[in-house]
């Protein structure tokens, strides 16, 4: 992991093509330790998640290069290799594992990030119904060692077609469903790293299971 890590500090400190073309047989090696590693993840995860037992790799990771067309921020890399581990493939609906890697800000978790409008209500509706489920997934002490809570992302008020004195009106307020637990440099470069994420993922997957049962009734 140390040789990823080194590789994205020096593309941020050179994020232009003319760099990246003179380091393109690093950055491929790069990206070959990435995969490696993320088939050593799933491999792990999936002893306690069935839903991802066919997923590899490729069906997981994202493009180097930036869409820089509506952006005022030109550089043409990331600076950051990320991963989203779910069924069907990191374009499904379903909510899934996320392991970012970037010198200073790696993190793992997962949820459901910025769900398409039918689905997040039929996600609000879950939690509605079953209130006290959601509650018993975020108060969980395993949950709670690894993530806290919720990240932050919701509305002001009350969203439509629920009432203001629902039970969990605070995370109905929600608009992505996700959590993240950060590592230092050291620790992504330690040989127990991998140990940890699997910790980690398997550590959201009630949340998970959770979420994606509205997958399939957000019509």
């Amino acid at each position: 992991m140390e040789n990823i890590l080194s590789f994205l500090s020096d593309l941020k400190a050179n994020n232009n093509r003319d760099w990246f073309n003179a380091n393109k047989e690093r950055y491929l090696r790069l990206k070959a330790l990435h995969v490696e590693f993320l088939d050593k993840v799933i491999h792990g995860v999936a002893a306690s998640d069935s839903d991802i037992q066919l997923i590899t790799a490729a069906d997981c990771t994202f493009r180097i290069y930036r869409d820089v067309r509506f952006s005022k921020n030109k550089d043409p890399y990331k600076t950051n290799v990320g991963a989203v581990i779910r069924r069907g493939g990191r374009k499904s609906d379903y909510a899934g594992y996320y392991l970012h890697l970037e010198p200073g800000a790696t993190f793992a978790g997962g949820g459901q990030y910025m769900p398409a409008p039918e689905l997040l209500r039929a996600i609000r509706y879950e939690i509605y119904n079953s209130p006290q489920d959601f509650q018993d997934i975020l108060s969980d002490p395993v949950f709670v060692k690894n993530f806290g809570t919720l990240r932050e992302d919701k509305l002001k008020r009350p969203p439509k077609d629920f009432p203001a004195d629902a039970p969990m009106i605070e995370h109905l307020k929600y608009k992505s469903f996700t959590v993240g637990r950060s590592f230092t440099d050291e620790q992504v470069m330690n040989d127990a790293f991998l140990f940890e994420v699997i910790v980690t993922f398997e550590a959201i997957q009630p949340l998970l299971r959770f979420l994606n049962q509205s997958v399939g009734f957000s019509s």
